[in-house]
């Protein structure tokens, strides 16, 4: 599933670490959804959507 973390969190100007801090996951973590590794849970999405400032659609491309 692809997504716009990595890009709306630079634009924040967010580092991973703080990212995974705000939402009590770790750095991994996000660095593994950045990537397309890992699938968040609904509750996550919703949280890197609320600290990026965008709605879950806006975060995540499900068509891929």
């Amino acid at each position: 599933m692809q997504n716009r973390i990595k890009e709306l969190r630079e634009q924040h100007g967010v580092s991973q670490g703080k990212l995974a801090d705000l939402c009590k996951v770790s750095r991994q973590t996000i660095n593994a959804i950045e990537n397309a590794k890992y699938a968040p849970s609904l509750q996550l999405a919703f949280d890197l959507a609320k600290y990026l400032g965008v709605t879950v659609d806006e975060l995540f491309n499900m068509n891929d």
